[in-house]
C-alpha cells in the first residue's frame, strides 16, 4: 500500500511516469464477455458437442513428466503440413488465429502502412492493426451484407501492405469466392493477403490449394471451431515459405502449449467426422460422433456443407458486450439467423 501511495503522490506532483507507445494508447481494446460459459453457447461459435473421442483418449494418456517438457512445435508442423499437402516451411502453428493475426501485423506493418479490411468483420483485426499503424482502411458493406468486391479493389493503394478477408465472414456469414480472392492478391502484389478460413468447415471453399503458387497469399485456419479445441488455443498459418519465415521470426518458439500439440494429430485424423458434424450440426442420439462419410483432405461432404454458414456456425445476432458500443446489435433477419451489423467479437 505504501508503494501505491508513493506512485499516486508522484503522479499528483507531476512526476513523469512510464507510458506506452502512442499506438497502444490509441488502439481499440477487446473486452471479452464475462457472463460465463455455462448456458447455451452460441455467442462464440464454439463446437457445443465435444472434440473427437480420439482427442479425449489422448488427453487421458498424458503423463506428469510430459507436462514438464517445453513443447516442440516443429514436429507437429510437419504432420500438419503433410495433412494439408504442404511443405513444413509453409506452415506455422499459432496460439489460435488471434495470435496469427497479431504476428502478421507485427511482421508486415510499420506506422504509415495501410491495412485493408471489410466491415463488419472480426474485431481482432482492428486491435492488432492499431498496435502497429493508424492507417486501417475499412470498406463498409451495404445493406445486403455481401462482400463489396469492386469497392474493395478500388480501396487498394501502393501503401496497402496487409489485407485481411474472412470467408465465411464473422459475423455476417458472407463468403468471398476463390476467384475474387485471387484477384485481390493479384491487384496488390506489394501486400500480404491473409484469408481467414476459421469457418472453412461451414462453407467448403478454400484457397489453401493456392499456397505456394500465389506468393503474397497466407491462409489462416483454426482448430477451435469444428474441431472443438477452443480451450487449447491452436491455429495455423499456411503460405509462401518466404512470408512464413518472417512470421516465424516474430513468433515465440513456445507459443503453442504441449497439450494442444499432443492432441492435434488425433483431431486431424478425425477430419472427415469433423466435417460431418459441421454439416449435420448434431451428434447422434446416443451422444457419439456420427460415422465418417469420407476421408482425407477435401472431403466431399465438407465441400457441400453450409449453404447457410451463419446459421450453422451460430454467429451471434445480439452483441451486448461489444467493445465499442454497449447494448444489443442492430441485427436483421437473414434466413434463419439474425446477423450483427457490427464487428464480431468472438475468438478464433
Amino acid at each position: 500500500m505504501a508503494v501505491l501511495a508513493e506512485v499516486e503522490k508522484k503522479r499528483s506532483d507531476g512526476v513523469a511516469l512510464p507510458q506506452p507507445r502512442a499506438a497502444v494508447l490509441a488502439m481499440p481494446e477487446y473486452h471479452p464477455p464475462l457472463a460465463g460459459r455455462e448456458a447455451l453457447r452460441l455467442d462464440f461459435n464454439e463446437n457445443t458437442f465435444a472434440p473427437s473421442p480420439r482427442v479425449l483418449a489422448k488427453l487421458q494418456k498424458l503423463t506428469a513428466e510430459g507436462l514438464t517438457v517445453y513443447p516442440e512445435r516443429e514436429p507437429l508442423e510437419r504432420i500438419v503440413a503433410a495433412h494439408f499437402g504442404l511443405q513444413r516451411e509453409q506452415v506455422l502453428l499459432t496460439n489460435g488465429v488471434d495470435e496469427a493475426i497479431h504476428l502478421l501485423c507485427c511482421a508486415f506493418l510499420d506506422e504509415g502502412d495501410e491495412a485493408l479490411i471489410c466491415t463488419p468483420t472480426f474485431f481482432m483485426y482492428d486491435v492488432s492493426v492499431g498496435m502497429m499503424t493508424s492507417r486501417l482502411k475499412r470498406v463498409q458493406t451495404d445493406d445486403s451484407l455481401e462482400f463489396p468486391f469492386e469497392r474493395f479493389l478500388a480501396a487498394i493503394t501502393p501503401k496497402t501492405k496487409l489485407i485481411m478477408v474472412a470467408s465465411p465472414n464473422n459475423p455476417t456469414g458472407a463468403t468471398v469466392s476463390r476467384e475474387h480472392l485471387l484477384a485481390i492478391a493479384a491487384a496488390a502484389p506489394q501486400a500480404v493477403l491473409m484469408v481467414d478460413e476459421a469457418y472453412f468447415h461451414f462453407h467448403g471453399e478454400t484457397t489453401l490449394g493456392d499456397v505456394g503458387s500465389v506468393p503474397n497469399l497466407i491462409v489462416a485456419r483454426t482448430f477451435s471451431k469444428a474441431y472443438g479445441l477452443a480451450s487449447l488455443r491452436i491455429g495455423m498459418l499456411a503460405g509462401d515459405a518466404r512470408l512464413i519465415s518472417y512470421v516465424r521470426k516474430v513468433s515465440s518458439p513456445y507459443n503453442v502449449n504441449g497439450v494442444a500439440l499432443a492432441v492435434l494429430p488425433e483431431a486431424l485424423a478425425e477430419g472427415a467426422r469433423c466435417a460431418d458434424v459441421a454439416e449435420r450440426g448434431e451428434l447422434r442420439a446416443d451422444g457419439h460422433w456420427p460415422a465418417a462419410q469420407g476421408a482425407g483432405r477435401g472431403d466431399a461432404r465438407a465441400r457441400r456443407a453450409a449453404a447457410r454458414p451463419v446459421e450453422r456456425s451460430g454467429v451471434r445476432g445480439l452483441c451486448a458486450h461489444h467493445p465499442r458500443r454497449g447494448g444489443a446489435c442492430d441485427a436483421r433477419d437473414r434466413g434463419a439467423a439474425g446477423v450483427a451489423r457490427r464487428d464480431a467479437v468472438d475468438a478464433e
